[in-house]
C-alpha cells in the first residue's frame, strides 16, 4: 500500500500568503497537489509535528512590540487538512517550535523577548497556557544584533532528556535537563548549564548526527557551524568552520538552517544574505568533524529553510524571497545536488516539514 506524502509549508503573511500550505505528493507523477490552506492567523512562519504526526504546532510571530502565539491544530493524514484547536500566548516574536517525544509539552523559542516557553498539550492536542518561561540575559559583541538574548530553536537530545538552546545574542547554547514529572517547572538548568561559541557568531538551529554523539550549530551572523561532541549531557566543542566560498568577499551571511543527511555522511546549511546558497559538508565517521566540499545555489532568494527528505533522496529548499520551493536530487555517494526541474510556488515560504 503506498503511503501519503504530504509537505506542509508555513510562511509570512505580509507579502501576499494565506497561511500554512499543505501539499499531496503524487505517487504516479511525484508532483505537489495543494490539498488544504489554513488561514486566518498571522505569520504562521515556523512549524512543527506532534511525533505520531496527528497534530501540527505553529508559531505566530507578531512584530517587535507584539506578544506572539502557538496555535495548534488536527492533521488528517488522509485528507491532508488541518483543523484549528486553539490557540496560547507565547512570548514576543516566536520563532521556533518544538515538542518532546511524547507530546506533553511544546517548547516556543521567543526571538525577540529573547525567552524560551514551556506550553503542555492537553489529550485532544490543544494547547493549555504556559507554565514556564525562562528568560535569558547577556548580549554578544555585535551592536546591531546582539544588544540583548534573541532565542531562536529550542531541540532536544537524542534521548529526550535535554533541551538544547540556541541564543543569537549571547553566543551560547543553553542547556536545560528535562523533567515532564515536574508538570509546572520542567526545565532546570542542566550541570553544563550552556557552551559557547565564536564571539559575534550568532547561535541560530541545531542538529544532531543520526549517531547521536555529535551535534552541529549554524551561526547565522558569520556564516559558520559549530560541531560538537556530545556525550552523558555534556556538550563539547571541536570545531568551527566557515560555509562561505573560498573566493567569497562578501560580509552579508544570514545562515539560517542546518541538516544532516539521513545516512550520517553529509551536512547541509543554507545562507541567505549575498549568497542564497547551500553549504555541502562531508561529515567524518572517525570524529564527526566536518570538510566543506562544494556549494549549490537554491535557484532563488533567502533560503530560509530546508528539508531532506526521508529515503534522502531528494532535498527542496525554501526560497523566502523568490517564493518558490526548488527540488534537488541527492547524490548519495557524494552529497553533491542537482536540481531536478521541479518548483512549487508558494509565498514567503519560510519553514518546510515532511509528513510520510
Amino acid at each position: 500500500m503506498q503511503k501519503n506524502q504530504f509537505l506542509i509549508v508555513g510562511t509570512y503573511t505580509n507579502a501576499g500568503s494565506k497561511g500554512i500550505y499543505v501539499f499531496r505528493k503524487d505517487a504516479v507523477t511525484g508532483r505537489f497537489i495543494p490539498t488544504d490552506t489554513a488561514g486566518g492567523v498571522p505569520n504562521p512562519s515556523f512549524l512543527t509535528l506532534s511525533p505520531d504526526k496527528q497534530f501540527l504546532y505553529a508559531v505566530s510571530e507578531f512584530s517587535k512590540d507584539s506578544t506572539g502565539s502557538a496555535f495548534s491544530y488536527a492533521f488528517d493524514r488522509n485528507a491532508g487538512t488541518l483543523q484549528l484547536i486553539n490557540h496560547q500566548l507565547t512570548g514576543a516574536g516566536p520563532c521556533h517550535i518544538s515538542t518532546d517525544a511524547a507530546n506533553r509539552f511544546v517548547f516556543t523559542g521567543n526571538y525577540n523577548g529573547g525567552s524560551l516557553t514551556v506550553l503542555p498539550v492537553q489529550a485532544d492536542g490543544s494547547l493549555a497556557a504556559a507554565v514556564q518561561q525562562i528568560v535569558h540575559q547577556g548580549s554578544g559583541p555585535v551592536a546591531s544584533r546582539q544588544k540583548t538574548p534573541h532565542v531562536h530553536s529550542a531541540n532536544f537530545s537524542p534521548d529526550g532528556k535535554q533541551l538544547l538552546v540556541p541564543d543569537l545574542g549571547t553566543d551560547k547554547v543553553m542547556i536545560y535537563d528535562f523533567e515532564p514529572s515536574r508538570k509546572m517547572r520542567p526545565l532546570q538548568p542542566a550541570a553544563q548549564p550552556f557552551a559557547s561559541v565564536e564571539p559575534g557568531g550568532g547561535p541560530r538551529h541545531l542538529v544532531f548526527h543520526p549517531n547521536g554523539r555529535y551535534a552541529y550549530l549554524v551561526l547565522e551572523i558569520s556564516g559558520k557551524t559549530a560541531a560538537f561532541s556530545y556525550a552523558n549531557g555534556h556538550l563539547a566543542l571541536l570545531q568551527t568552520i566557515s560555509g562561505a566560498p573560498a573566493d567569497y568577499k562578501g560580509s552579508s551571511f544570514g545562515s539560517a538552517d542546518i541538516h544532516v543527511s539521513p545516512d550520517g555522511k553529509f551536512l547541509y546549511m543554507s545562507s541567505r544574505g549575498d549568497l542564497s546558497n547551500l553549504s555541502i559538508y562531508r561529515i567524518s565517521e572517525k570524529d564527526g568533524t566536518l570538510f566543506l566540499i562544494g556549494h549549490q545555489p537554491t535557484l532563488g532568494k533567502e533560503p530560509r529553510n530546508f528539508l531532506i527528505t526521508p529515503d534522502g533522496q531528494y532535498l527542496l529548499a525554501a526560497n523566502q524571497k523568490s517564493n518558490t520551493i526548488v527540488v534537488f536530487k541527492r547524490d548519495l555517494n557524494t552529497g553533491l545536488l542537482t536540481a531536478t526541474g521541479e518548483e512549487l510556488a508558494v509565498p514567503t515560504p519560510v519553514c518546510l516539514k515532511w509528513v510520510e
